[in-house]
């Protein structure tokens, strides 16, 4: 368990402000993102599904952020995702945060859907780590999953996990993998997402790094 300190109030003086210098292995994810690959297998009442999809992500830098004396540096992002062979119906739709605490190496990542779910998933990597994996799990209050009644009643989430990987041509990779209980069928599902995003645009630095370039 981490040690925390006496003192809960006191916050860490003279804070680099610049997000997009401090966020360890999250700095390759800055940024908006194109993928046109991506996997989506899937429950279904007979067999097993598998969705193609087209997905866009934009993960832009927040101000550092503290918890007292902890220290925080994130991205803010939002997802949305089309299926590849349809129209311009929304699969999928997702926000929320990845962040590090560089004293620690811990990884967090928040996300919510509009079906009714959100989840906070943590792990540790290194500063420079070009993979890491995160993950939470039902029931648990550091790192884990709140969903609707209904989700909770059909499909319900005993756990969640994504591995991303920056890969050498400057793109980036994800596995995720959330276990379900589907009603009506014996065995777990593993609901898998898989794609490769490559970049489009480059990240807005955050509100007090532009404010510090200006001289504000």
């Amino acid at each position: 368990m981490t040690e925390y300190p006496d003192d809960i109030f006191t916050e860490q003086g003279d804070i680099d402000v610049d997000t997009l210098a401090n966020l360890g292995p999250l700095r390759a994810l800055a940024g908006i993102w194109e993928g046109a690959k991506g996997l989506d297998i899937n429950p279904n009442p007979d067999e097993t599904g598998h969705q193609g999809y087209i997905e866009r992500i934009e993960l832009q830098p927040t101000d550092p952020q503290s918890n007292g004396p902890q220290l925080l540096y994130g991205l803010r992002y939002h997802t949305h995702v089309l299926k590849s062979d349809g129209g311009p119906e929304t699969y999928h739709d997702q926000v929320g945060y990845w962040l590090w605490e560089p004293a620690t190496c811990l990884i967090m990542h928040s996300l919510a859907i509009p079906r009714g779910q959100v989840a906070l998933a943590t792990g540790y990597a290194d500063a420079g780590a070009n993979r890491f994996k995160v993950s939470a799990t039902r029931g648990t209050t550091e790192n884990g999953i709140c969903s609707t009644a209904f989700l909770e009643h059909a499909f319900r989430t005993n756990s969640f996990e994504i591995e991303v990987t920056v890969n050498t041509d400057g793109t980036w990779s994800y596995v995720e993998d959330s276990v379900l209980k589907v009603r009506g069928q014996e065995q777990l599902f593993h609901h898998i997402d898989r794609n490769t995003l490559t970049k489009v645009a480059e990240p807005t630095p955050n509100p007090l790094a532009l404010a510090a370039a200006k001289g504000d």
